[in-house]
């Protein structure tokens, strides 16, 4: 680690009355773990020499080969503002290395590191714009989650419908204080549904940002009395949790999405790039829509994707591209889900993109009809396929995809098709409420 940037965490950490450092990364699923060090111990993490067990981390390392080295991005430096300020909390996001000072292959973030790079040799950098919606809910007198929202509010609406809006102000302040840009907050389509906005930023602090902004969120919920939750579809009958993810190609300074002598704007490497996401859009719902649950929100009329097409203007396809051009020209991916790990799922998307790239996968003409207007018969004419419709059908597509499978590497794919059969296996053999209901007096 460059000694400079080292000195500098160590004095913003004594300037800022720093006694606790919570060194953080995230399993394969993308669950946030933490090891928490005191400050003196702070210079000898930022020199990679502190290690823990990874036997005892989801989808990590077997029990016989568990010593694992911790080496945090000092970029990632950030205190907690609900913190004393006397004795404060910061945090270091860690990327997981082996003994003998190698990446880690089980490591989401290196992961998406190794991607990245491929990017980088091709001369690309990759932008990310997330836009993460979630519920507050309340919670019953011991403190356990509910399904009971605040509200009856719908889409923008202020106080006094959207009762959930002091939390949500709450929790803008304290991203703002750790770093975060905020370009929008608002109320959702559905009661107790929030969305806060934050400013596109390279792939890797994207990534560190919304497992940031995830734990932020419950967190402040939490001191309001409120459950947050990032589950894709928690209430049957309105609309799901999305987390649309806006991204774009930069060479040095300059988009590579744009083309001003193209009439829509878009260059070729925008549309190859497209080509490839939807070359590979049904095994990359693995990634991006990783539970049971995420299948309930992918179905029609509650305004998430179904089917694999692209749009500049409606927002029924899985693809649709903003109106503004120049730096600001992306391609918005509708269907993942917050309940994604974001390093996998940036890793894949971007891997799914490059190959359309190298590959030159043109895509279909555009879709500017409302698909889900459309009958079976004409979505077979125009050849638009859907989106698997279950974890069980996403987890087969992803298992013959060569490409989204080296993205992963074999380390993580083995064990993240191990953890989600599991989940699948569990989810089928249960008896659910709804059969209960529908079954039991009539047979």
């Amino acid at each position: 680690m460059d000694e400079a940037i080292k000195k500098e965490v160590l004095a913003k950490a004594r300037e800022m009355g720093v006694k606790f450092i919570r060194l953080q990364f995230t399993d394969i699923l993308g669950v946030l773990k933490n090891m928490a060090i005191t400050v003196e111990q702070l210079e000898k993490a930022l020199d990679g020499e502190l290690m823990f067990d990874g036997s005892s981390i989801h989808g990590f390392t077997r029990i016989e080969e568990s010593d694992m080295y911790l080496r945090p991005d000092p970029r990632t430096f950030a205190v907690f503002p609900w913190r004393p300020r006397d004795g404060a909390v910061a945090r270091l996001m860690c990327d997981v290395y082996n003994p003998d000072g190698t990446p880690y292959a089980g490591c989401p973030r290196n992961t998406l590191k190794r991607v990245l790079a491929q990017a980088a040799e091709m001369g690309f950098t990759m932008n990310v714009g997330p836009e993460l919606e979630f519920f507050l809910f309340q919670v019953d007198s011991e403190g356990r989650p509910t399904l009971r929202t605040h509200d009856k509010a719908g889409y923008f609406d202020l106080s006094p419908v959207d009762l959930g809006e002091n939390a949500r102000r709450a929790m803008v302040l304290t991203l703002e204080e750790m770093g975060f840009e905020i370009e929008a907050s608002h109320h959702e389509v559905a009661p107790g549904q929030h969305e806060i906005d934050f400013k596109y930023s390279d792939a890797l602090d994207c990534a560190d940002k919304i497992v940031t902004f995830k734990f932020v969120v419950r967190t402040i919920a939490q001191r309001h009395g409120l459950h947050a939750t990032f589950m894709p579809k928690p209430v049957y009958g309105i609309n799901g949790s999305g987390m649309h993810t806006n991204q774009s190609l930069f060479r040095g300074n300059e988009n590579a999405f744009y083309d001003p002598s193209a009439p829509d704007g878009l260059s070729d490497i925008a549309r190859y790039y497209i080509g490839g996401l939807m070359r590979h859009a049904r095994a990359l719902a693995a990634i991006t829509n990783p539970t049971v649950n995420s299948y309930k929100r992918l179905v029609p009329g509650y305004e998430a994707p179904v089917y694999i097409a692209w749009s500049g203007r409606n927002r029924s396809p899985l693809i649709r591209i903003p109106a503004k051009r120049g730096m600001s020209t992306r391609i918005e991916l509708r269907n993942p889900d917050p309940s994604c790990n974001p390093y996998l799922a940036l890793a894949v998307c971007l891997a799914a993109g490059l190959d359309g790239i190298k590959n030159r996968i043109a895509p279909p003409p555009p879709c500017d009809r409302n698909i889900y207007e459309m009958t079976a018969a004409e979505r077979r004419e125009l050849g638009i396929e859907s989106l698997p419709a279950s974890l069980e059908e996403a987890l087969q597509e992803l298992a013959g995809d060569e490409v989204i499978r080296g993205a992963l590497g074999e380390d993580i794919y083995t064990k993240f098709v191990e953890a989600k059969q599991k989940e699948w296996e569990n989810y089928r053999v249960q008896v659910h409420p709804w059969e209960i209901e529908e079954y039991l007096t009539k047979f």
